[in-house]
């Protein structure tokens, strides 16, 4: 018997209408959402992505503004561009594409946004709220695929609490703040985090409730990893290119479909919901300023 699938892209579908309603109300109050966005370089991926985050902020109602610029240009360029984004009025939330070409320090520019502007919720100090606040109420904003995550399972009425959960991989845009997220008294789900320094993988996998796959390896979780039933979400994504076509494909074994219970599919699953969630995060930075 085949799982049950998680569709990202129905249930972000559902999301953006709701934001859409949400936005006329805002725009009706006097504040108007905007997203502004900024890449640097010309990685394929970065900007279909960033084409993307435009088209779901059209379909709901949401002024974008973005700034492109090539892999050549200096600190002082993207720098700018930041202060510019920081001082636009019409600009409620913007994201730094990553990654960013090597030369940039990633951790110094994000540093440079304006907190209350941090569409992605990767700014330190919006991290630092997420580790602080364990049982209070979260008005800064959170990171979006933790984020997208945790709503896709609410969406599918799968209660977390209690519950084992195996995080593979300790990225900054997934692994660590998902756990952060996971283990707040408002969800109460026990997570172990597990990385390339971990040891026995597949037995601490075997035993999750929850498997959430974060590494960017081509099939890296088995279908023996998995206990029967158990949720899976496959969040990695390699880039495989084969006579010029270029497919995307996830962290999960295809054979971990007759095992699981639930599984969300890459692409098709996290990703929509990340998306949803940072036009989400822009509406909601334009709802606080009433």
């Amino acid at each position: 018997m085949s799982a049950i699938i998680l569709d990202g892209r129905a249930t972000a579908k559902t999301i953006k209408l709701e934001l859409t309603d949400a936005v006329v109300k805002l725009k009706q109050a006097g504040a108007h959402p905007g997203l502004g966005t900024l890449l640097v370089g010309d990685d394929a991926g970065s900007h279909s992505y960033v084409s993307g985050k435009h088209r779901d902020c059209a379909e709901v109602g949401v002024q974008s503004i973005r700034i492109d610029l090539p892999a050549s240009a200096s600190k002082a360029d993207i720098f700018k561009a930041i202060s510019e984004l920081n001082g636009a009025p019409e600009v409620t939330g913007y994201i730094v594409q990553l990654p960013l070409p090597v030369t940039i320090n990633t951790n110094e520019l994000l540093e440079a946004i304006d907190p209350d502007k941090d569409a992605d919720g990767l700014h330190p100090i919006n991290l630092g709220k997420l580790v602080l606040n364990v049982s209070g109420e979260i008005t800064s904003p959170l990171p979006c695929t933790p984020m997208g995550i945790v709503e896709l399972l609410r969406r599918y009425g799968y209660d977390l609490a209690g519950k084992e959960v195996a995080i593979i991989g300790r990225g900054i845009t997934v692994g660590r703040p998902l756990g952060l997220l996971l283990s707040r008294k408002s969800i109460d789900a026990t997570v172990t985090l597990i990385h390339s320094g971990s040891k026995n993988i597949p037995e601490v996998v075997k035993r999750a409730d929850v498997v959430v796959a974060a590494v960017g390896v081509k099939h890296f979780v088995k279908a023996e990893w998995i206990k029967s039933q158990a949720v899976v979400l496959d969040v990695g994504i390699t880039r495989t290119e084969s006579n010029g076509v270029i497919t995307l494909v996830g962290d999960v074994d295809p054979a971990v479909a007759e095992v699981a219970g639930w599984l969300s599919p890459n692409p098709g699953g996290v990703g929509p919901m990340t998306r949803a969630m940072l036009v989400k995060n822009v509406v909601d930075r334009a709802a606080s300023r009433i």
